[in-house]
């Protein structure tokens, strides 16, 4: 009888012009969580993917429950008791609760010669499968009316529902606030106590600690090794993750903020339960973050100075001059861009080129004679961004979708810079990359800083808002309860305007 309810042994995985997995192996054990780590890039997501049946593997072998396995494609794998939860959810937000669940697999009946959805277990079944991941809502609810992150239990109930005894977690806790993370801990420690094994993908070092009992950690599509959680720490996983000694989180920062470049008074969203009142200054070559929970209005804020949201009241002085802006076009216009909080939703466009991605926001400046586009001069911009964003790729004409998050949220920033903007707004411009691919990332951003660029960033981790930061404004329910200088930016003091109701 072997030890492992998993192995998955030299596995290798090619796409055109990059190899993903080369000779990767990983051995979990049943009725645990096993932390699968690594840089963007290192084939953690592509090995998850061999496994559930959404890629085919080019070589290496797959041991489940003793006996050797092709999985053929995702039906193939929850038939086996293979689950995943997947970073990129696909809920269809029309149906139901109880549907979702049951997509493709529905309970049936036979009433004489036909057979038919059994809608009375299906719901009976639901209501039960959501009581073992802590939820009571109705079954027959829209998935459209939940949160992100009952989606994302709904996502554990379908897996709980299909017998998994292997359940993959991609960055799970991605969009999650701290309490929300806390309560799939408590799922996750109710499966394992249940002999369910846990495959946990994330960046996050101290859940990582606090949540499995061993950890695989993968660089560039290799091996490196695997370790119980109590041998490690977090600057040991990054020291293996990198390669190399990563010392500081973030980068020296020389910037100098001067005088004031944009100041937003009274500022009221038309939708009553938003932002209202809010007032704030940015200074030039400032770094300005903005702190909060999830549901504080930051990102509808930034999104209606943008334009893309509508306003009843309030204005923008940009520049000493009162600016009216209705439309994203109108902030493109006056030098202000925006990096949105989803890039996968909101920010690449998937099946284009990385040139495309680059140059969709700035081709006005590349069109001769009025309508033909200066393919010439627009490749060269790309290539400029290439280098000086060191984004990894085979080449200018690879679709974005297949690169990295760090490499893809390269392009999205190179994407705004060949607008040469005077103000960037980020919206949680890390958020599921790796600990390496922030810290070029942070230098990025220390460097626009310090040429003068104005920098606006949200962001939900801690650390990074007091360590890029040169002042934070804190948000509760769409008011603004306090901007902190300096050493007053500490956690306690940002938790507690965060939850400073008004």
């Amino acid at each position: 009888m072997s030890d492992y309810i998993l192995q998955m042994k030299n596995i290798s995985k090619s796409f055109p012009g990059v190899k993903a997995l080369d000779g990767v192996s990983l051995n979990v054990k049943p009725g645990t969580v096993h932390a699968l780590m690594g840089e963007n890039g290192a084939g953690k997501s592509t090995l998850m993917k061999c496994l559930f049946g959404i890629y085919s593997k080019d070589s290496g072998e797959v041991i489940f429950e003793g006996q050797p396995v092709e999985i053929k494609n995702t039906h193939d794998a929850l038939m086996r008791g293979i689950a995943m939860v997947q970073q990129e959810q696909q809920p269809i937000l029309d149906r139901s609760i109880a549907e979702n669940i049951f997509c493709g697999r529905f309970p049936t009946k036979n009433i004489g010669p036909l057979k038919i959805i059994d809608h009375g277990k299906m719901y009976a079944d639901t209501e039960a499968l959501l009581k073992e991941v802590n939820m009571n809502f109705n079954p027959k609810m829209k998935l459209s009316e939940l949160s992100v992150s009952n989606m994302q239990s709904v996502e554990i109930a379908k897996a709980v529902s299909v017998k998994a005894k292997v359940v993959i977690m991609d960055e799970p806790t991605s969009s999650l606030t701290e309490n929300e993370v806390e309560g799939l801990f408590d799922i996750i420690n109710k499966l394992r106590a249940n002999g369910v094994s846990i495959i946990y993908i994330s960046h996050k070092m101290e859940e990582i600690l606090k949540i499995s009992d061993e950890v695989t950690i993968m660089r560039d599509g290799t091996y490196v090794g695997t370790w119980p959680s109590s041998e490690l720490t977090t600057d040991l996983i990054i020291k293996r993750m990198v390669g190399r000694e990563l010392t500081n989180r973030f980068p020296p920062r020389e910037n100098i903020p001067s005088d004031v470049c944009l100041e937003v008074r009274d500022f009221t969203s038309i939708n009553p339960k938003s932002f209202k009142d809010i007032n704030f200054d940015l200074r030039k070559g400032e770094i300005l973050g903005i702190g909060g929970l999830v549901g504080a209005q930051r990102t509808e804020l930034m999104e209606a100075i943008f334009g893309v949201r509508h306003i009843v009241s309030g204005t923008v002085k940009y520049k000493n001059e009162v600016i009216k802006i209705k439309r994203p076009r109108d902030a493109i216009k006056k030098g202000i861009a925006l990096l949105t909080e989803d890039r996968r939703a909101t920010g690449i466009f998937g099946v284009l080129s990385i040139s495309d991605n680059v140059g969709v926001a700035s081709l006005d400046k590349y069109i001769d004679m009025g309508f033909v586009l200066n393919n010439k001069k627009l490749e060269e911009l790309v290539n400029e961004n290439i280098r000086k964003m060191s984004i990894k790729t085979p080449s200018t004409k690879t679709q974005i979708q297949s690169l990295s998050g760090g490499n893809q949220q390269k392009v999205i920033i190179g994407r705004w810079l060949a607008n040469n903007p005077d103000i960037l707004i980020l919206d949680e411009p890390t958020r599921g990359i790796d600990v390496g691919a922030k810290y070029e990332i942070y230098t990025i951003i220390a460097d626009l800083a310090k040429q003068g660029k104005s920098i606006i960033m949200i962001s939900s981790e801690m650390p990074e808002l007091l360590g890029m930061s040169d002042r934070v404004m804190v948000m509760c329910e769409g008011r603004v309860t306090g901007i902190l200088e300096g050493a007053e930016a500490t956690q306690e003091n940002v938790m507690n305007l965060a939850t400073k109701y008004m």
